[in-house]
């Protein structure tokens, strides 16, 4: 019974694939052929995609980064795509000219995932703004904004992580939270019991070895926390503009102003040494443990 769902489910998924892939290319083959307009406005725009409007109690990630990547325009078609959050998903619709260095689009996802939605948005200048509202009206999140900026991606072995966070404190964990309790006598001779919040967190290890162009030793990592492990593996995928489905790995690289998502496969770009420093954290991975401090600090 079970390799009999298994199958059924293969099938749909690959028939989604499909019909998403036909959407894509039947949208391209109307361009194709036809003079291509506002080569200028090509390109990745990455910024914030903040939630605006949610349902109450939900569970949300307020904000993520989000790269819109335009990619043809012909007339007033235009194909792109988006990428965020561990989501890459292709993108059509039209622009006009509403002044001059100004452009308002309508960009559609395919509609096919059940997280697909619309983005209108408006370039003028240097700018990218607007907003994404959900298909879904019961989705979690039905509405973002987002103003964002042109970054050329480029892969750089040499890149790392700043040496705080953007709260100007280690790096810690915010998804990890467990209570400590302490009994304490009060001054009355009651019994009270305070309670802690604990989290796991990084020490400066994450921004001075770098995994992706130096062969990494046993000794280099057998007293590392396991957080820090998980740190040093994915900025070697942060480099090559890995987007990022755990939220856990998005809160680190997320604010980072070098990092833009660009695809969710990249593993034909790795390097040899990556390669090699990926299989080694992994391993390490499995045994290591987490030391909580109070408050993350």
């Amino acid at each position: 019974m079970k390799k009999l769902l298994l199958t059924a489910l293969s099938v749909v998924f690959l028939v989604s694939c499909k019909d998403e892939a036909k959407q894509v290319a039947k949208a391209e083959e109307k361009t194709t052929g036809e003079k291509e307009l506002y080569k200028e406005l090509y390109g990745n725009w990455v910024g914030d995609f903040k939630a605006e409007e949610h349902a109450r109690g939900e569970d949300y990630v307020y904000s993520n980064k989000i790269n819109i990547v335009i990619k043809k325009i012909v007339g007033n078609k235009v194909i792109g795509q988006n990428i965020v959050a561990g989501n890459n998903r292709p993108l059509s619709g039209e622009v006009k000219v509403v002044a001059l260095n100004e452009f308002q689009f309508e960009l559609k996802e395919p509609g096919d995932d059940k997280k697909d939605g619309i983005f209108t948005f408006t370039i003028k200048n240097d700018t990218l703004s607007g907003e994404w509202t959900a298909n879904n009206k019961k989705a979690s999140v039905t509405k973002r904004a987002y103003k964002l900026t042109k970054q050329q991606f480029k892969y750089d072995p040499n890149l790392m992580l700043p040496s705080e966070d953007e709260y100007g404190q280690r790096y810690m964990d915010s998804y990890s939270m467990k209570l400590d309790s302490i009994e304490y006598e009060a001054e009355d001779g009651a019994k009270e019991v305070e309670y802690n919040e604990m989290y796991r967190t990084a020490s400066d290890v994450v921004t001075t070895l770098n995994s992706s162009t130096t062969v990494l030793k046993e000794s280099d990592l057998k007293n590392l926390k396991k957080l820090e492990l998980e740190i040093l593996r994915n900025t070697i995928f942060a480099r090559h503009g890995y987007t990022f489905k755990k939220k856990t790995y998005r809160q680190f690289f997320d604010p980072v102003d070098w990092y833009v998502p660009v695809s969710d496969d990249v593993t034909k770009e790795l390097t040899v040494i990556e390669k090699q420093n990926i299989k080694l954290l992994q391993r390490f991975e499995k045994y290591a443990e987490d030391n909580y401090d109070t408050f993350g600090r």
